[in-house]
């Protein structure tokens, strides 16, 4: 059964949803050439300290880390290394969740590093705007995959693919709540979407295949074909109007 938020519980997560997005504001600024993924990991610890919130993540099933850094070839639950030091063209994608008030926000941007080959840049470009075209499917009287058809058409049509492994989802007292959130998929399929239900809608986007597989440490997901990904993700309330990103 997807759970349906009040009015109230919407607006505790989007006072959560604020903190978030300054968190992440403050993580964009802070990442550059020459720094390891863990000293982001444990700057981001910081700036959750100050604003009197707590990881999603850290201890989530047994994830070692504040966040995930996923880097280049790295889908996502990339975990932070003191020895994985950011270089001139890489990319990393950044996966926050923080707890608030007893409800989970979640968010994720990909960033480059210094500069980086065209198609890259496309690359980050098209993932970020297909999660708004998904976005946009987030109303009242849609079908779930309306969302995940929208995703996909979108990336499909610039020449990238979509993962299939990983998928969106419900999100609020818990992490993951129902429902699931393909980023592929036949529009018109899956429950109608109706006001109050909150979505973590979010497309991971390859250069090459679709597939992946998951490292020896047990969570990060690689590209099969070792090409670069990107992942881009809003939690978003559906209301009686346009979608509220709660984390924006």
């Amino acid at each position: 059964m997807i759970p349906i938020k009040t009015e109230e519980e919407i607006m505790i997560m989007q006072e959560g949803g604020r903190i978030l997005s300054r968190i992440i504001k403050n993580l964009k600024r802070f990442i550059k050439k020459g720094i390891s993924t863990y000293q982001i990991d444990e700057f981001a610890s910081e700036l959750m300290a100050k604003e009197k919130v707590v990881s999603a993540f850290k201890g989530y099933r047994g994830f070692p880390a504040n966040i995930c850094t996923s880097v280049n070839e790295e889908v996502v639950h990339g975990i932070p290394l003191k020895e994985k030091i950011l270089k001139e063209g890489d990319i990393i994608s950044v996966d926050v969740g923080i707890i608030y008030k007893d409800f989970y926000l979640d968010t994720a941007f990909t960033i480059p590093i210094g500069r980086i080959k065209p198609q890259i840049k496309k690359l980050i470009s098209v993932t970020y705007k297909a999660l708004f075209e998904g976005i946009k499917k987030a109303k009242p009287n849609n079908y779930l995959t309306d969302i995940s058809h929208s995703i996909q058409s979108f990336v499909e049509r610039h020449g990238f693919s979509v993962v299939r492994q990983f998928v969106g989802h419900g999100i609020g007292r818990l992490m993951h709540e129902e429902p699931e959130i393909p980023n592929f998929g036949r529009a018109g399929g899956g429950p109608i979407l109706k006001k109050g239900m909150v979505l973590a809608i979010e497309p991971m986007v390859n250069i090459g295949t679709y597939e992946v597989e998951i490292a020896p440490n047990g969570w990060t997901a690689i590209t099969k074909d070792r090409l670069y990904s990107a992942h881009f993700e809003h939690t978003v309330a559906i209301t009686d109007g346009r979608p509220i990103i709660l984390t924006i």
